[in-house]
């Protein structure tokens, strides 16, 4: 029988912040059923072990991530919408840097709901790139080329990479402007 109050998504709001706070490897039955005052039993309830927490709460993390993404890109198109995603994406990072490794490492080919949540990720950016009026594999580089700037650089922020007494938005908005000016090069026929 679930405890009274006990659901999924306190469950994983807990979670998240345990990761957030300490790291991915923090999350454990024990720790969440001391965060959330329960015995770790009761936590079987809602999910299918420490595995499948982690599925759920990457699952999680993808969706705040989608969610962030797509409120940035609203109403905006082009080289705006670009750096408003852009921004988003190294916000969450920054808020919720346990959750964002995690959604990270969730790549089981054979898990619909992890897939369809990193799907719709990628479609969302698909969708801010396609304003650029790249075509077939055009739109792929691009999108990979994106992530992994971002990628990158949360990164190495996350791991203290960037030492110099710089500005970090500064930096993440000048390699930005060179993504894009390498967008409109490509389509310029350059």
């Amino acid at each position: 029988m679930p405890r009274m109050g006990l659901d999924l998504q306190t469950i994983l709001q807990a979670a998240a912040e345990i990761a957030d706070e300490q790291g991915i490897e923090a999350v454990t039955l024990a720790t969440l059923a001391k965060k959330l005052n329960v015995r770790s039993p009761s936590l079987y309830n809602h999910i299918e072990g420490l595995t499948g927490l982690r599925k759920k709460l990457a699952i999680h993390g993808m969706e705040l991530l989608y969610n962030r993404l797509a409120e940035a890109a609203i109403g905006r198109s082009q080289d705006d919408a670009v750096h408003c995603v852009a921004d988003a994406y190294i916000a969450f990072a920054r808020k919720h840097p346990g959750l964002y490794e995690l959604t990270l490492s969730a790549s089981d080919p054979d898990d619909q709901n992890i897939q369809l949540a990193g799907k719709r990720i990628v479609d969302l950016t698909v969708q801010v790139l396609n304003g650029y009026g790249l075509e077939n594999d055009e739109v792929i580089h691009a999108v990979r080329g994106i992530r992994s700037i971002l990628h990158g650089f949360s990164s190495l922020e996350q791991k203290g990479g960037f030492g110099l007494p710089l500005d970090l938005d500064d930096s993440l908005h000048l390699l930005i402007d060179s993504f894009l000016a390498g967008i409109h090069k490509m389509k310029n026929g350059g």
